[in-house]
Formats: structure tokens, C-alpha cells, sequence
């Protein structure tokens, strides 16, 4: 019985690191599941450690949200995603469908929206830095992809881009947030919402 003990005990003994890791991979399904109002007591109930061993990884509730918010915002974010969007060697259209086929099969799950729509109520400044990153990273450099492809007399500005973005981006909200069928495939939808977004600027590629 002591043995058994003894090898349970030091199969609870983690290395820092992948302490660190559980505890962050906990706080991420913790918070989709009750919002960001949640207690680090409870989250440490749930991860099966004491409150003050998670206090000895993360100084405060805040720093925990960080990490979170890397988790699940900037590692799902692929670096070679600006290099898509602005490869001149391929059609427009093509790689626009590239990103977002690659975009939305990163963001849609329960913990990314969850996440997302908990923060922006709580009015977590987590959601304007992500906001401003897509912005920074990969609106702007489509945005004068759009410009320079454009051949008809309207230009696109930034609202033009964030309003295909977020529409393309509801798809996951009704799956995930409010519970609304969708296709299975969110693709074709997709598609056809680049191709209208397009032809409105009188780009090549668009049907």
C-alpha cells in the first residue's frame, strides 16, 4: 500500500514546466465554461491542485489571463500567414480562401469563442490586443493586396475589410455561442462571401 502511494505521489510531481502547462490548459476550459468572472479557487479545484501552488506559477489572476490569452489567441495564430495573404504569385482570390480556410479551422472551437465573447463582455482589454493584431498583421497587409487589385473606382478601406472578416468569423459565433446550425463545411459559405466582397471592387478572380 506504501509503495502504491508513493508511486501516485510521484506521478503527481511535474516538472515547473509542465505544471505550468496543465494549469493553463485547466484555466482555458475553466474560463469557455464559466466566463472570466471565475475564481482562481475554483479553477484549482478543478485542476486538482491548491490554490497556492497555482499562486507559485501565476502572481495573479491577471497574469493567469495572460496566458490564456497566448494559448488561445496569439499560438493559434500561424506566422506564415501574412506571407500568404501578400504572395503576388498566386490570385487573390486563391489565397484569401487559403487563409481563411486556414483561419477558421483554428478558431472555431468552443474554447477559442467561448473565450472571445466572455472577454469582450467583460470589456477585457485581451480581445482589443487580439482585435488590433489581426488589424496590424493581417487586415493591413490585405487591405493593400485589395488596393492593388482592385480596378473599378472604389477602394476598400479597413470597415470594408472588417465587416467580410467578422462576417466570416459569425459563422463560428452561431456554432459555438448560440447553438444554430451550421454547415458542416463552412467553406462554400466562405467562398461565396470572398467572391461577393471581390467583385464589389472589380477584382479579377471573382465570378
Amino acid at each position: 500500500m506504501a509503495d502504491d502511494l508513493e508511486l501516485t505521489a510521484r506521478r503527481r510531481r511535474l516538472a515547473p514546466e509542465a505544471r505550468r502547462e496543465q494549469i493553463v490548459d485547466a484555466a482555458v476550459c475553466y474560463f469557455a465554461e464559466v466566463g472570466l468572472a471565475g475564481t482562481t479557487r475554483d479553477l484549482a479545484k478543478r485542476a486538482g491542485i491548491t490554490q497556492a501552488l497555482l499562486y507559485q506559477y501565476f502572481r495573479s489572476k491577471a497574469d493567469l489571463l495572460e496566458a490564456v490569452f497566448a494559448r488561445v489567441y496569439l499560438d493559434r495564430m500561424a506566422p506564415h500567414w501574412p506571407a500568404v495573404l501578400t504572395d503576388r504569385c498566386r490570385p487573390l482570390r486563391e489565397r484569401m480562401l487559403s487563409f481563411y480556410a486556414e483561419y477558421t479551422a483554428a478558431i472555431f472551437t468552443y474554447e477559442w469563442m467561448r473565450i472571445f465573447m466572455a472577454a469582450g463582455l467583460a470589456g477585457e482589454a485581451l480581445n482589443r490586443r487580439y482585435l488590433e493584431h489581426v488589424r496590424d498583421v493581417l487586415l493591413a497587409p490585405l487591405m493593400d493586396e485589395v488596393r492593388a487589385a482592385a480596378r473599378g473606382a472604389a477602394q476598400p478601406d479597413m470597415e470594408d475589410l472588417w465587416n467580410l472578416h467578422g462576417s466570416i468569423v459569425y459563422l463560428g459565433i452561431r456554432r459555438h455561442i448560440y447553438h444554430l446550425p451550421t454547415p458542416d463545411d463552412v467553406m462554400p459559405v466562405i467562398e461565396r462571401a470572398i467572391d461577393r466582397f471581390l467583385a464589389g471592387f472589380a477584382i479579377g478572380g471573382a465570378p
